[in-house]
């Protein structure tokens, strides 16, 4: 994306300077990230993915973690860094749009808006490979081959056909006396192997039944909706 940023001390619009502030007081979350500086540009390039894999988020650049802003000085350099990171490391290629925003005299935060994303998944080139990172509350992390798979899929419409089998009866009353199931206890529960214990946690993501959150220790099942005592 080649956009020249325009310095121009008459672009300070000071109801914009009241919304950034009211939206940083709220803090970071799932849609809402801060960076101070463009320094780490790979880290930069992990939360815009995650935006993009999770319906979408905005970073400011020039805000610290504590809340203050205090701008950068020299915002072409960081949007620089950061256009070029986008370029180089995310796959496919994304989209964003960038704002800037005077916060004082020679100061400014830069606004990158990404919008959820339609060629899903998103991932970053590392050294490992290509690495997918989804949003959960105020974090992004990488997402497990069972969430990039549902991912890749979920914008497939299509029809799905459930086959309700003795491992799925297993499942529905380990849900029923408990919250949450991993894919690890679903393969000892149903005997299946990883790769197919995988497989069909997916296909019931992807059918609606079961509902997949990501965590920084791996990935939770539960039952996509639950039963209210009394109806």
């Amino acid at each position: 994306m080649k956009k020249k940023i325009a310095l121009n001390e008459n672009n300070f619009h000071s109801p914009r300077l009241t919304e950034l502030r009211y939206q940083v007081a709220g803090g970071e979350g799932l849609t809402l990230e801060f960076k101070r500086r463009a320094s780490d540009p790979e880290k930069i390039v992990r939360e815009l993915v995650a935006f993009a894999n999770t319906g979408g988020g905005t970073l400011l650049v020039g805000v610290a973690d504590d809340g203050s802003i205090p701008g950068v000085k020299y915002p072409e350099e960081e949007a620089f860094v950061i256009r070029r990171a986008v370029e180089n490391l995310i796959r496919p290629s994304l989209r964003f749009t960038e704002e800037l925003i005077p916060v004082a005299p020679n100061r400014y935060v830069l606004a990158y808006h990404i919008q959820a994303g339609k060629k899903l998944p998103y991932q970053v080139k590392q050294a490992e490979g290509l690495i997918c990172y989804v949003r959960i509350n105020d974090q992004s992390i990488k997402a497990s081959a069972e969430m990039k798979a549902v991912l890749r899929q979920r914008h497939r419409k299509r029809n799905m056909l459930i086959r309700y089998g003795e491992h799925e009866q297993l499942l529905m009353q380990y849900l029923s006396r408990n919250q949450f199931i991993t894919l690890q206890d679903f393969s000892n529960l149903t005997k299946l192997s990883r790769k197919q214990a995988s497989r069909k946690l997916v296909y019931l993501v992807l059918a609606n039944l079961l509902k997949l959150t990501p965590t920084g220790k791996g990935d939770l099942y539960s039952l996509a909706f639950v039963a209210q005592e009394g109806r």
